[in-house]
């Protein structure tokens, strides 16, 4: 900790040292100045480790009774504890900040479900020919697990528990294994539902729907670059990263299947047919077969499913509707009438009966052909109808993707034996209910049908649900996720209590307006104030966690943005992937502390630091290609709304 303790405090140092020679005397000083003077207090103080939100409101406090010092002191504590109020009251009906209590409670929901342990052993079959196959398991475990839960902490946790002995007995370099669990668990800062965009969409008025539509895919960049870096080193370096032997990639068969195998085929579907009937019939239970067949072919119905409603919309005929509508006012109706309105027909008779004939009480002449010729035109109406509306013929692009659908099936299933088909089934039972959660969540978010917060009770009810599924709900689970959702609220609404008050004083002393009259004298373009924001969030990004520095640092730039014409949901997406070096970057990178208090005694917090330090390089590369490219963060949101 030596090192780590002399950095913070050469930090701290020369702080204070710049505070001491650039701030005028006392007798000079401005409001501007104690502004400045405000927020370079309040780095020092979280440095220092006192609690961020409490600080930031006992700062807001002090500073704001010094901006109203010349009103007297009565008016000064009652603008003081007015601007508390209003600024509290403001953030206690953000209806946006709903949603962070629930996502939270679903997160812990889904960590107490115990999935992650079967996932990441499915995970890890599943990719075992792969190079580096343990870490490149353990990114793409943490990217689902981190989806589900956004919870840096637990995911980083629980994956030091799994993964890091599973990989150090492997052979593993301790850097790359600290390396990949640390850099995967932080995915769940950018990849939604995450809490950052949520507490970046409520600061910068930019709408959480976008904010998650647009960081799916740079979320998804960052984990794939994660991987291919892994593949790369252990292909390059065998020794940091060496292939799995034989028996750590053998997968226990169940007895019906080594009998199936040994007597029929490894083939996993012609097996279990074969095995079904006639003289090739193993005395295996028919519903065991059956089952297992079944489960087999799930992917092929699923798929002819899919194709199947896919195909259906696309040939719907297009249904024409004529509607007659005519414009409301005196002269709308055709009735003849010059008045129009509700004035009755005119009836050429009159109030008097029906001309009857001598037979009687015969029908009027002409009622009955009438009504047979009313059916018969809206019977041929009907026929005419169902003749135009024929079946439009199905897009060339469905018939392309239909083709690559059926090819990719059939040699999934040429290569799908029995080995293949137990991965298959631990994917079934952990992955694939994940899955369907994150889609559910998200994909009624994306849509429309759902607002976040709606969203986020869905995932809050999902997750109970897939507890009660695998037999971990109970009230000592609920009460317990309860509780630590409630703490972990607090904590954010707490922080967006004293920011609200911080940054209400800080614009009051003209912090803000000089912050803004220096950026603007330096005559940049849009490109270098882009760079300067992000290098002086990275920079952040070291002593302090990404919640203080969105809270206190994005209202410092949120209002240069339109005069350099830079648009928010943009802006915001690049502070989210830069803002993940904060759990990567010493001295406070809390993923390493989180990793170090659950890995083995011989493994040091350095050589935690040293593993992460390649994949914050890979951060800062992701952060280039998005800007370069900002079609990457920016279509999926442009195509939806």
């Amino acid at each position: 900790m030596r090192k780590e303790v002399w950095f913070g405090l050469t930090i701290l140092i020369g702080i204070v040292l710049s505070i001491i020679i650039f701030m005028p005397a006392p007798a000079d000083m401005t409001n501007g100045h104690l502004g400045l003077l405000m927020l370079a207090l309040i780095v020092v103080t979280i440095m220092l480790g006192f609690p961020t939100a409490f600080t930031l409101m006992g700062m807001g406090v002090i500073f704001t009774l010094l901006a109203y010092r010349d009103m007297g002191t009565n008016l000064a504590i009652q603008q003081t504890l007015d601007l508390m109020v209003l600024r509290t009251y403001a953030v206690m009906t953000n209806d946006v900040l709903i949603a962070v209590p629930l996502f939270i409670f679903m997160g812990y929901l889904v960590e107490r479900a115990n999935l992650i342990q079967s996932l990441f052993q499915g995970m890890h079959l599943a990719l075992a020919r792969i190079p580096g196959s343990l870490a490149v398991a353990t990114i793409a475990t943490c990217a689902i697990f981190a989806t589900a839960t956004g919870i840096v902490g637990a995911v980083v946790t629980l994956m030091g528990l799994l993964a890091m002995p599973a990989m150090l007995r492997a052979g593993y370099s301790v850097q790359l294994t600290a390396g990949s669990i640390t850099a995967g668990g932080c995915l769940g800062i950018m990849l939604p539902p995450s809490v950052l965009l949520i507490l970046y969409g409520a600061v910068a008025g930019v709408s959480v729907v976008k904010l998650y539509a647009g960081a799916f895919f740079p979320g998804l960049m960052l984990a794939v670059l994660y991987m291919l870096y892994v593949i790369i080193l252990a292909k390059l370096r065998p020794s940091v990263a060496p292939p799995l032997s034989e028996e750590d990639r053998r997968v226990p068969l169940p007895d019906y299947a080594q009998a199936i195998k040994e007597t029929i085929t490894n083939r996993a579907v012609p097996g279990l047919i074969s095995a079904m009937k006639g003289r090739r019939n193993i005395n295996v239970p028919m519903s065991v077969l059956f089952k297992n067949l079944l489960i087999a072919l799930l992917p092929a119905l699923l798929f002819f499913a899919i194709a199947g409603t896919s195909y259906h919309n696309q040939t719907r005929p297009i249904q024409e509707q004529a509607y007659d509508l005519q414009e409301l006012g005196f002269d709308s109706f055709d009735s003849g009438s010059s008045f129009g309105g509700l004035e009755e027909p005119p009836v050429e008779f009159g109030l008097a009966e029906p001309p009857m004939e001598s037979s009687g009480l015969a029908e009027p002449p002409g009622a009955e052909p009438l009504a047979q010729s009313s059916a018969e035109t809206s019977e041929a109406q009907a026929v005419a109808e169902e003749a135009k509306a024929e079946r439009r013929p199905a897009s060339t692009t469905f018939w392309i993707f239909f083709a690559i659908g059926s090819l990719a099936m059939l040699a999934y299933y040429a290569m799908l034996t029995f080995a293949r088909l137990e991965i298959f089934k631990m994917l079934l039972s952990s992955f694939f209910p994940l899955t369907i959660l994150i889609l559910a969540v998200l994909g009624s978010i994306v849509i429309g049908l759902c607002t976040p917060t709606e969203a986020a009770a869905l995932g809050a009810l999902g997750g109970m649900l897939l507890a009660l599924a695998y037999r971990r709900l109970n009230y000592a689970m609920v009460r317990e996720s309860v509780y630590l959702a409630a703490k972990t609220s607090a904590m954010v609404c707490w922080l967006f209590v004293g920011s609200s008050i911080f940054s209400a004083a800080f614009a009051l002393l003209g912090g803000q307006e000089i912050i803004n009259n220096w950026v603007l004298s330096m005559d940049l373009t849009p490109i270098e104030f882009m760079i300067l924001a992000q290098i002086v969030i990275f920079l952040l990004g070291w002593p302090l966690e990404w919640t203080e520095i969105i809270i206190i640092f994005m209202p410092i730039f949120l209002p240069l943005l339109a005069h350099y014409q830079i648009d928010p949901l943009f802006f915001g997406l690049l502070v989210a992937l830069n803002l993940q070096t904060a759990f990567l970057s010493p001295p406070v990178a809390m993923s390493a502390f989180y990793l170090k208090g659950v890995s083995p005694p011989h493994v040091t917090l350095n050589q935690i630091f040293l593993g992460m330090m390649p994949f914050m390089a890979i951060q800062v590369l992701a952060i280039v290609i998005l800007y370069m490219f900002p079609g990457i963060g920016l279509w999926l949101p442009s195509v939806l709304y």
